[in-house]
């Protein structure tokens, strides 16, 4: 699909292809494919696929929402159903009913930002987003350097 030895930028290829599927696929207002899945689907640093959203939003193909996505259309008239809560919140709540269910037992590790990253296809600023939040809520705490584990118990939340 892409090709490494063209005379034109592989961010350039990408926003091609992505302004390909908008136009065949998506409507205004649609979610479009997120910085992570790019990297998943191309293969390439976050940089290029940062670089590939970005032209499209210069072309005024579509618009971008802090903590929510990348959206078909410009921002005042794309019309979007925003969600009921900010993906974050989504990720911490997933995280706090698996630690709930036992999935993950307590002063033991839970999966790191890069695996969380990959799993949600959501950038990294957003995982660490869902992790303040856990850790404010006390389920999770962090170790410098080693990682976040599941709190003891007695510090979870009361719901």
């Amino acid at each position: 699909m892409l090709d490494p030895e063209s005379d034109t930028h592989l961010y350039l290829q990408i926003s091609e292809t992505i302004r390909a599927r908008i136009v065949q696929e998506l409507s205004p207002g649609d979610p479009v494919v997120s910085e992570a899945q790019i990297q998943l689907e191309f293969g390439v640093a976050r940089t290029t696929a940062r670089r590939a959203i970005r032209v499209l939003r210069d072309e005024g193909l579509v618009h971008t929402v802090q903590g929510e996505g990348t959206f078909v259309g410009a921002l005042d008239q794309a019309p979007r159903t925003p969600r009921k809560a900010p993906l974050y919140q989504h990720i911490a709540r997933e995280v706090s009913d698996q630690i709930k269910a036992g999935e993950f037992r307590p002063r033991r590790p839970i999966p790191g930002e890069a695996a969380m990253v990959q799993r949600y296809a959501v950038a990294r600023e957003t995982v660490r987003r869902a992790l303040a939040l856990l850790r404010e809520q006390g389920w999770i705490y962090t170790v410098p350097q080693r990682g976040s584990y599941v709190s003891p118990e007695e510090r979870w939340p009361t719901d």
